[in-house]
């Protein structure tokens, strides 16, 4: 499981020019979720995001985390994150777990967030999306499960 975060002061997602999701203050996760992904994954992610510090205390440290700030989540679907680019020019997705795998943990991996008291925001799985957002900082992490 692959997550990119960014630590934003508002984000949002348009499906047809609808915003499905929004938020101001917390984090935009864009999510891959791999083949091999299975409970584990999700759940060590969705502690790891629970508890990474990652906002700025009152000395400008970053000491606090999502729960310490009172944010939200904005969670997107990013197949693409398992692109392989390696060879070649056009991108190789066979990494990616199929959508119907996919979108059931990513279902999961969000209902988790939510179990640990965060609002949590969501793209539509496999739609054509318009992601906007302001990076806070800016802070963007890459985060990868265990192997």
């Amino acid at each position: 499981m692959r997550v990119v975060l960014q630590r934003v002061s508002e984000a949002s997602v348009r499906v047809d020019e609808a915003v499905v999701g929004e938020i101001g203050h917390g984090l935009m996760l864009l999510v891959g979720i791999k083949q091999e992904d299975a409970e584990a994954d999700l759940a060590w992610m969705a502690d790891k995001l629970a508890g990474l510090r990652i906002f700025e205390d009152d000395d400008g440290k970053l000491n606090l985390s999502l729960a310490d700030v009172g944010g939200a989540i904005l969670s997107v679907s990013q197949f693409t994150l398992y692109g392989d680019c390696r060879k070649g020019r056009r991108p190789n997705f066979m990494a990616a777990a199929r959508p119907e795998i996919a979108s059931e943990l990513y279902d999961r991996f969000n209902d988790m967030l939510r179990s640990k008291g965060f609002r949590v925001e969501t793209g539509v799985f496999g739609a054509m999306m318009d992601v906007s957002l302001v990076n806070d900082g800016p802070v963007t992490l890459i985060l990868d499960s265990p192997e």
